[in-house]
C-alpha cells in the first residue's frame, strides 16, 4: 500500500504524519513551526518533520511515495510557490517551497492552501467521502473554504481563487481586513459573532464579561439570554445566506462545515440548514446536504497527503 507524508503547517505548530491510502496515520508528530522567526526557520522545521517521518519509514520498511504540504496563504500549485497572504508566518511570501524541498528530497512534492487541503481531507476520508462536488467551510477566527469540483480541488486560474471567506455578502458593509467591504468572514466568523454580541450587550446597557468567546455565547443562547439568542440567530442567518449563494452556483452534494463553531452541536447545524434552505433555489439544492466536518485536527495532514493520492 502506498504511503505518503502529509504536513499541516500552522502559525504555532507543524503537524505531520505518514499516511496510507486508506487515510490511516501510521506515524504522527508535532513540533513548533517557528513561524514568528523567519521563512528560513520554518523551512528548517519542515525538514525536521520530514526527516523524522522518513526515519520512521526506513526503520519499519515502509516506502514513501510523495509529500504533501498544506500552508496558509495563496499558493501557486503549479510551481508549489507560496505567493503571500499568510500574515501569521513571518517572511512567508514568494517562497518557492516545493523547489526548495525537492533540492533536499527525491520525492514528488505538492503544496496547497491549508483550507483547501482540509476540504480535500473531508472529501477523501471524511464527511464527504465518495462525493465529487463539495463546498467546505471552516469557521473560526476567520472563514476559510475549499471547492471540490468533479473530484478535484478547484482554485481558479493558478489557484488564485477559492477565497470563500471573502464572498461579498453585504453590499457597502463593514470594512474587511482583505481591503474589501461586507465580506462573509466579516459577518459570520467566530470573531464576528463575539464582536457583534458585545455590541448587543453595549446597546442594551449591559456589562460585557471578560473572556467572551463562541462557547460562552452558545451557553448564553441555551440560557435564553436575548443578546446571545439574537447574535447566534444572526450568525446562522449570515452563514446560511452565504451557503445559499454557493449552492446556487455549484449545486454541491455536500456542504461541510468545520472550525470551532461547528462543534456547537446539532442545533447549530440545523439553524444553518434552515437559513440556507430559506435563501437558496430549491432546484439547485435538490441533492445538497449540509454536514459538520468529522476529521478535526487531523484534517490538515490527511488533506496534505490527499494532494499526493489525488495527483
Amino acid at each position: 500500500m502506498k504511503n505518503v507524508i502529509g504536513i499541516d503547517l500552522g502559525g504555532t505548530a507543524i503537524k505531520y504524519a505518514l499516511v496510507d491510502k486508506a487515510g490511516k496515520a501510521l506515524y504522527e508528530g508535532i513540533l513548533p513551526s517557528k513561524a514568528d522567526e523567519s521563512a528560513e526557520k520554518i523551512i528548517e522545521q519542515l525538514k525536521v518533520a520530514i526527516d523524522d517521518t522518513l526515519r520512521y519509514s526506513r526503520e519499519n520498511n515502509l516506502e514513501v511515495y510523495g509529500l504533501g504540504i498544506g500552508s496558509p496563504g495563496i499558493i501557486d500549485t503549479i510551481s508549489g510557490t507560496v505567493m503571500g497572504g499568510a500574515e501569521n508566518l513571518k517572511g512567508w511570501e514568494q517562497v518557492p517551497l516545493a523547489r526548495l524541498l525537492r533540492e533536499a528530497y527525491d520525492l514528488p512534492i505538492y503544496v496547497d492552501n491549508d483550507a483547501n487541503v482540509m476540504g480535500l481531507a473531508e472529501a477523501t476520508f471524511g464527511a464527504a467521502k465518495g462525493c465529487t462536488d463539495v463546498i467546505f467551510l471552516t469557521i473560526g477566527t476567520g472563514v476559510g473554504g475549499a471547492m471540490i469540483i468533479n473530484g478535484k480541488l478547484y482554485g481558479g486560474y493558478r489557484n488564485r481563487g477559492g477565497e470563500l471567506g471573502h464572498f461579498p455578502l453585504i453590499a457597502d458593509g463593514e470594512d474587511c481586513a482583505c481591503g474589501s467591504r461586507g465580506c462573509f468572514e466579516q459577518y459570520a466568523s467566530a470573531s464576528a459573532l463575539v464582536r457583534r454580541y458585545k455590541k448587543q450587550l453595549e446597546k442594551n446597557n449591559k456589562p460585557v464579561p471578560e473572556g467572551v468567546n463562541g462557547k460562552y455565547i452558545v451557553q448564553q443562547y441555551h440560557a435564553g439570554e436575548p443578546e446571545a439568542v439574537f447574535s447566534l440567530n444572526e450568525n446562522c442567518d449570515f452563514i446560511g445566506h452565504a451557503i445559499a449563494g454557493f449552492v446556487n452556483i455549484f449545486s454541491p452534494q455536500k456542504v461541510v462545515i468545520g472550525g470551532g463553531l461547528s462543534e456547537a452541536g446539532e442545533f447549530y447545524m440545523n439553524k444553518i440548514r434552515e437559513a440556507a434552505n430559506k435563501y437558496c433555489m430549491a432546484d439547485c439544492a435538490f441533492s445538497t446536504h449540509i454536514e459538520p466536518a468529522v476529521l478535526g485536527n487531523k484534517a490538515g495532514y490527511l488533506g496534505a497527503a490527499g494532494l499526493v493520492f489525488t495527483a
